[in-house]
């Protein structure tokens, strides 16, 4: 039997198969000719994966547990929350605390600012809020059977990516070369980095169909997340620790840390 496909094979491809000599029916003859068959694999990437169930931590835009600071001139268009850590840790906002103390408000920021130690019920949603984040991360670092592993040996700069599940066991670079997300509205791409993910500065992250709600980026690295100056981020940042957002940096997706997340003149967009 002969299969006939290309070397890289997407979800939904079609093989060729052709069957040749030495092959008999069920009564034991022998066919006296060649028989070829078409038939479409079932895909088993991208839109058979689930995205990850952010909970709660879905609400917000950037949510982090032990400080969120900017710099320069930020525009945050979403809420942005901070557990256990207080509205102190919140810095570079100017922001205004409303006046039933459940939330502050900023010229930065298109949305509320939450903080643990606000009126009720603001700490207990915080709380949950946290809880999903880290759940969300370990669901994500959790996903088994991937369809990559150590693509590019960690550099994807250049690449277009299918829809599917990544791991590498080490960190992941894109320069400046930047890297595409191709697929459709409901595809899915998990990405798990045992290190750190690293946006040189001028990165783009290129959408050709993808949805930036349905790319998650789940970092494990002791650094985290930094994105270079003017670099463009898209999906969903799940980080163990922290996630720096340098200088003219933008975002479309969301920043979820379990750390800091540290911010220098960015938009910064919920999908």
């Amino acid at each position: 039997m002969i299969f006939n496909s290309n070397a890289n094979l997407s979800p939904d491809t079609n093989f060729t198969a052709t069957i040749t000599t030495g092959v008999t029916d069920l009564a034991g003859n022998a066919l006296a000719n060649e028989y070829t068959w078409n038939f479409t694999t079932g895909s088993t990437v991208g839109s058979t994966r689930v995205a990850i169930d952010l909970g709660t931590a879905g609400n917000y835009v950037i949510l982090a547990k032990t400080a969120v600071s900017t710099t320069g001139t930020t525009a945050i268009t979403g809420d942005i929350g901070l557990s256990p850590a207080a509205r102190t840790f919140i810095t570079g906002f100017s922001d205004t605390l409303y006046s039933d103390g459940t939330y502050s408000t900023s010229n930065l920021v298109t949305g509320k600012i939450y903080a643990a130690n606000m009126a009720v019920p603001t700490p207990t949603n915080l709380t949950t809020a946290v809880s999903d984040m880290e759940l969300a991360y370990t669901d994500a670092a959790g996903r088994s059977l991937p369809d990559y592993t150590e693509l590019g040996a960690g550099d994807v700069s250049g690449k277009t990516l299918a829809p599917g599940l990544y791991k590498w066991g080490t960190g992941l670079l894109i320069t400046n070369a930047g890297v595409t997300i191709s697929g459709s509205a409901t595809d899915v791409w998990i990405f798990q980095i045992a290190g750190d993910l690293t946006l040189d500065s001028g990165a783009i992250v290129t959408l050709d169909g993808a949805l930036p709600e349905n790319i998650f980026w789940q970092v494990a690295g002791g650094t985290g997340v930094t994105l270079g100056t003017t670099a463009q981020f898209k999906g969903v940042a799940l980080a163990q620790k922290g996630i720096v957002v340098n200088n003219g940096a933008t975002v479309n997706g969301r920043l979820l840390a379990q750390t800091a997340v540290t911010l220098d003149a960015n938009a910064v967009t919920a999908p």
